[in-house]
């Protein structure tokens, strides 16, 4: 690195620190492929905006607790060394920087950061399900529904569509939280298939005594043969079973019998504790909290109103809120009055509020809109799950106002002695809406400001001094990969979709092997083999980046055939990777180019999206 540019980028280091509250506030740094990545022990001094208007940046965001500051291939390299000796802190991996941004939290706040992780990932599936069940139950209740044939065969299947998704929640928790702990995915889903299993008692009817559980006796401890509808902390412990012991065996059994040896042992301990330690304590965990809000209303007077409401929806994070149907049909059968359900319903409209709440405080959020919204609506039908696993319990503090709204109605129930005359939750705004909104909007006073959950729109080009006149980019390109074409902008992930690294395209692979686009040199090949950067014999700055979050599987599945400073010819194989093995493990394997120097570019008018083969001139 010359001097000049060495300047130019502790001028940065010096600027960036300045903006992320000085040297003393960073815990650590790394880089990847694009990203210089930081951990501070404060997020809340650090300037976003204006670090997105510092020289060469061409993004910022934070994600994971880490501060992501996109620069580009190359460049961000040696940024990155000059920011490590101008702060003194010690170059780390991306793995040790993870590991030091979970330093940061409490026991609790782990837990709640992990349950994030594991619900936002299914998030989509959650909002389809619960939008699809409110729009059955107002379909259902139409009598021009009801007398048209084709509208109520529609009706039944929207039902069925979203009976469906919410049936086999446990699989989906099983599986997310099985890859957020690094697991092999596809065994999570085995799980929960075995949790879910038609050869087990359904767990609804097990729990109301109208169908026989048969019990088996293992070593004298009687293990009953119910299945796990609804279990979702079942579920999430059992995807924290599973990928450990999916980690372990994959170290201890040996290469030669590991294919077969490893997934089969990980299966089969699985479900044993599934149904001897993790399955009863789970349950026994849930089914105590249940017991004890239905006792607060019978003993506790208001106070017992007040703590059922603000609690209850606890009790739906459990997956164990169906059993409340039961508890309301004896009290139908004895009293003729349904206390819990005006109970459940403020409670669900408390954390309705709390939705519109952390909305009204974080409006400008284009991902806060898109994650509120439908979440809110939900809500309106009965369906909560998208608001607290989505927002309220990733945020922690949206759960708590929601819960204090929830208990403010609860206390308005005891005190106007109201009742419900059979079932079905009715969410109507009120008293609890408007409190839960309240009490989260002054919290989220108290509580630091949230960072962008997306990357920003794209920052001004580079800025570095460039020749006014270079010729147009005219070397001879060749598709990169065998597969499917497809533009920029449907990558799934933002840095390349908003093109902040520059344009391009990217292919879907058929095959894990990825070849030069052109005749040139291999400026840099990353450590961990999922990204090459290359300048053509033309002057083409180009960056291949296989699949998406890749940089976390450390190099394995990977195998460089290039190095630094190697000249190549197009259609020369660059990388190859095993295309099966990176998908199992649960991730996005598109393979974007992109042409970093926005000065220096090909000409993409004329280009044909379409099935390609390595090598073939495109």
């Amino acid at each position: 690195m010359d001097e000049k540019k060495r300047q130019r980028y502790l001028a940065i280091s010096e600027k960036l620190a300045e903006l992320v509250g000085g040297k003393k506030n960073i815990q650590g740094i790394a880089h990847c492929a694009t990203r210089l990545r930081i951990v501070l022990e404060n997020n809340d001094v650090v300037d976003l905006k204006a670090i997105e208007d510092l020289d060469l940046v061409k993004g910022v965001f934070v994600a994971g607790d880490q501060l992501q500051i996109i620069f580009g291939a190359g460049l961000v390299n040696d940024v990155y060394e000059v920011f490590k000796d101008y702060t003194g802190k010690a170059g780390m991996s991306l793995s040790d920087l993870k590991t030091e941004a979970n330093k940061k939290m409490n026991p609790l706040q782990r837990i709640i950061k992990a349950l994030s992780d594991v619900f936002i990932d299914i998030m989509p599936g959650i909002l389809a399900a619960a939008l699809l069940t409110g729009l059955s139950g107002v379909l259902t209740n139409l009598d021009a529904v009801q007398n048209n044939a084709t509208l109520y065969g529609i009706t039944r299947l929207i039902n069925i569509s979203s009976g469906a998704i919410f049936g086999f929640l446990p699989l989906a928790v099983a599986y997310s939280a099985c890859k957020r702990f690094g697991g092999r995915p596809i065994l999570g889903i085995v799980v929960g298939c075995i949790m879910l299993s038609p050869s087990l008692t359904d767990a609804y009817a097990a729990a109301q005594g109208t169908a026989e559980v048969t019990t088996l006796h293992i070593f004298g401890l009687g293990v009953d043969l119910v299945g796990f509808q609804g279990g979702i902390i079942v579920a999430l412990l059992m995807g924290v079973v599973t990928a450990k012991l999916d980690i372990f065996f994959e170290k201890k059994v040996p290469e030669v019998v590991r294919l077969l040896v490893s997934p089969l042992l990980t299966t089969l301990v699985s479900a044993i504790l599934l149904f001897t330690v993790v399955g009863p304590v789970g349950r026994g965990l849930a089914s105590g909290l249940t017991g004890a809000l239905v006792w607060m209303t019978q003993n506790l007077g208001v106070f017992g109103y007040a703590i059922f409401a603000g609690l209850q929806q606890l009790v739906v994070i459990t997956g164990l809120h169906h059993i409340f149907g039961a508890i309301e049909a004896q009290l139908l059968a004895d009293t003729g009055r349904n206390i819990l359900n005006p109970l459940m319903s403020v409670a669900i409209i408390g954390q309705g509020g709390a939705v519109l709440g952390y909305l009204s405080r974080n409006y400008k959020d284009a991902r806060t809109k898109e994650l509120c919204i439908p979440s809110f609506i939900s809500v309106l039908f009965g369906i909560t799950e998208p608001a607290l696993f989505g927002i309220n319990l990733r945020f922690k503090y949206p759960l708590i106002g929601g819960c204090i709204g929830g208990a403010i109605g609860g206390a308005i129930v005891y005190f106007t002695n109201l009742a419900a005359l059979g079932f079905g939750t009715t969410v109507l705004p009120g008293i609890a809406l408007a409190a839960g909104f309240t009490l989260t909007f002054l919290l989220g006073g108290f509580h630091k400001k949230p960072v962008q959950t997306e990357a920003p729109k794209p920052a001004p080009a580079e800025k570095e001094e460039k020749p006014v006149e270079k010729k147009a980019a005219d070397d001879a390109l060749h598709a990169h990969a065998t597969g499917q074409m497809i533009p920029m902008e449907e990558v799934k992930d933002s840095t390349f979709a908003q093109k902040m690294l520059g344009d391009g395209f990217a292919i879907l692979p058929e095959e894990g092997a990825v070849c030069a686009p052109v005749d040139g040199t291999v400026s840099s090949v990353f450590d961990t083999k999922h990204a090459v950067c290359l300048v053509s014999d033309g002057g083409l700055e180009i960056l291949i980046h296989i699949g998406i979050d890749t940089v976390n599987l450390k190099g394995q599945y990977f195998t460089a055939h290039v190095k630094d400073g190697d000249t190549v010819k197009a259609g020369q194989p660059l990388v190859t990777f095993e295309l099966d093995k990176v998908k199992a493990a649960g991730y996005d394997t598109v393979i974007p180019m992109v042409f970093t120097d926005p000065d220096h570019q090909p000409d993409m008018s004329g280009l044909d999206i379409r099935h390609v083969e390595h090598g073939e001139k495109i």
